[in-house]
């Protein structure tokens, strides 16, 4: 494909607006759609970007003249509406998790198989520099994980996005938050997941989940992995990584790296951006012209909710 790919966004909540930040900065892609709950409120982001399209509904936007769209709806929509998107012949990518099942993460899989279209999962951890170092460094054979340790807190004891504002639906810390140390996790060991453990506090009367997890994971080649997960912290918030190796420790704090004397590395010429949602997005969009399987695809990271399914039987 060798002319401006055409994008319609779902989703013009906080997640979505990172999208559109991150495409700013991609040649020869734009946005032609925006697809939001909230007709003015979705006019407004779509005036402030640029977009010339607006929609409630996504079938309305998959008629447009648009080659590929970007979902960050709802995590329960997430998997009915990829499959939306392929049988209407759109590459797609679908914002973390892919599916709240295992089911319907192997329905997606399996359409997009059918179809041969560029279908990708948004697993961030795989893109931003951070992590890349550190992926490099296993990849070219300097450095081997022996344990992660990993922190994802949150204080979200009512319904509100990443700004704050109220959520039509609730967010979970197994098929959300956890996939994207699962998913890494396998990633960053080479290896595949062949045990998992999982632990979970209490649910909230109101919200009807978990607020505190702990999952423990080995992969085929012995490495392990411990995850505590909690939307009660009253603290310093995010997802925060050790990689302990053979030959190092590094430390991932949001987009900084640091090595176990907590002596900064500089990651910024690890690649084009320091944005890792616009590196995903980049991802995205050269899969779809070199007509090639993206890094993150749906088929790479089953896995991943193979072993969430697993862990959600295990604490039920």
């Amino acid at each position: 494909m060798s002319r401006k790919i055409k994008v319609a966004l779902a989703g013009a909540g906080a997640f979505g607006m990172k999208h559109l930040d991150g495409i700013r900065n991609i040649a020869d892609v734009e946005v032609v759609s925006l697809v939001g709950r909230e007709l003015d409120r979705t006019r407004e982001a779509a005036a402030k970007y640029g977009v010339p399209h607006v929609a409630t509904d996504l079938a309305e936007s998959l008629k447009q003249d648009v080659d590929a769209v970007i979902l960050c709806t709802p995590t329960q929509m997430h998997a009915t509406q990829a499959m939306e998107c392929l049988r209407a012949g759109k590459h797609v990518q679908v914002e973390i998790p892919l599916a709240d099942s295992l089911k319907d993460a192997q329905a997606v899989a399996a359409l997009q198989k059918q179809t041969g279209l560029v279908a990708m999962c948004g697993h961030t951890r795989r893109f931003n520099p951070s992590h890349q170092y550190v992926h490099k460094r296993v990849a070219a054979g300097e450095f081997h994980v022996q344990q992660m340790d990993v922190q994802t807190y949150f204080f979200r004891r009512t319904n509100i996005n990443a700004l704050g504002q109220p959520r039509s639906w609730t967010d979970h810390l197994l098929w959300h938050h956890a996939a994207h140390t699962v998913d890494l996790f396998a990633y960053q060991a080479g290896s595949p997941i062949v045990e998992c453990h999982g632990v979970q506090g209490p649910k909230h009367p109101t919200l009807g989940i978990a607020m505190d997890m702990g999952i423990l994971l080995k992969a085929a080649n012995g490495a392990i992995c411990t995850l505590s997960l909690s939307f009660n912290n009253d603290g310093p918030l995010g997802t925060f990584f050790r990689y302990i190796g053979d030959s190092a420790t590094y430390i991932a704090r949001y987009d900084d790296l640091y090595n176990g004397k907590d002596e900064k590395i500089d990651v910024s010429k690890v690649d084009v951006s320091m944005n890792g949602i616009e590196l995903q997005d980049r991802e995205f969009f050269a899969a779809i012209r070199e007509g090639r399987e993206p890094n993150a695809s749906v088929a790479q990271v089953l896995p991943c909710y193979e072993i969430l399914d697993q862990l959600e039987r295990k604490m039920s």
